[in-house]
């Protein structure tokens, strides 16, 4: 019996996690309505293999949330999928950021993402199901060297996702959080906001530099590449459990074990000199 291709709809699928995700669920003949900032200026990977359903969104801009919510369900009847990947982070010490950094991080980051998941809801509601996914990051659970404004983010996504979870159960609504380490992306190049250009050589000169090398090498060392990001978002979408947390990479999941294990004060100064010395 033949039944009727699955909806997804994804943020943030200009590049990286967003990108491979998109193509995952498009070449498993997933309805695949992957959203960008900029589609008509920002040629892509899923432009060159053929997506037909790349819209405009700015989760940052509510009023373009709708549109594509009704494009799917005009052209597909429903949405099976939200998958909320869209991000950036602001990297540098908390005391040089400014207010527009602070702003933009936690519109993007989190207002964005809270305002498209209370836009999906009234149409899993209706449908009587749906999946919601939201891209955390290891950083939602362990703090980070000049990594402030994007840790409180992220934490602040795996609150309002674990909370979630209890209010949509009861309406065969799933909640899902994806917990990956670092990864092999141009996020580095261009998702990455630097607050050190702004005059703060002193005193966390030193700092800064030693910070931004680890981030550069670790990736390129022991980064997950996102199309294994992309698998597990695919797996959490089609796994029909109610598993919540679904880490990635052998980074996140030493981590993470090792936090678990060891006393704070002991685990602070060994990802301290990791990343610092």
């Amino acid at each position: 019996m033949n039944t009727a291709p699955k909806t997804v709809v994804i943020t943030g699928a200009s590049t990286g996690i967003g990108v491979e995700a998109a193509l995952y669920f498009f070449e498993r003949d997933w309805n695949t309505i992957a959203t960008l900032r900029h589609p008509e200026k920002r040629r892509t990977l899923l432009h060159e293999r053929g997506l037909p359903d790349l819209l405009h969104l700015d989760v940052t801009d509510p009023a373009s949330i709708q549109p594509v919510i009704q494009y799917a369900l005009d052209k597909y009847q429903k949405i099976d999928v939200l998958v909320n990947n869209a991000g950036y982070a602001v990297f540098g010490p908390f005391e040089a950021v400014s207010q527009q950094q602070l702003t933009r991080q936690f519109d993007t980051n989190v207002f964005g993402l809270m305002e498209i998941t209370r836009q999906i809801l009234p149409v899993f509601r209706q449908q009587k199901r749906g999946v919601l996914i939201n891209v955390a990051s290891m950083g939602g659970r362990i703090g980070f060297p000049l990594y402030s404004l994007y840790n409180a983010t992220k934490w602040a996504v795996e609150g309002f996702t674990e909370s979630l979870q209890y209010e949509l159960k009861p309406l065969n609504i799933k909640v899902k959080l994806i917990e990956p380490g670092v990864i092999k992306t141009d996020f580095y190049e261009r998702s990455l906001d630097t607050t050190d250009n702004i005059g703060w050589a002193e005193p966390y000169g030193a700092i800064i530099q030693r910070g931004k090398k680890w981030d550069a090498e670790f990736a390129m060392r022991k980064g997950t590449e996102p199309k294994e990001v992309a698998k597990v978002i695919y797996k959490a979408a089609t796994d029909k459990t109610n598993r919540l947390r679904y880490i990635v990479g052998s980074d996140a999941r030493q981590v993470s074990f090792i936090r678990r294990i060891l006393p704070e004060s002991l685990f602070y100064r060994i990802l301290e000199r990791a990343v610092l010395d």
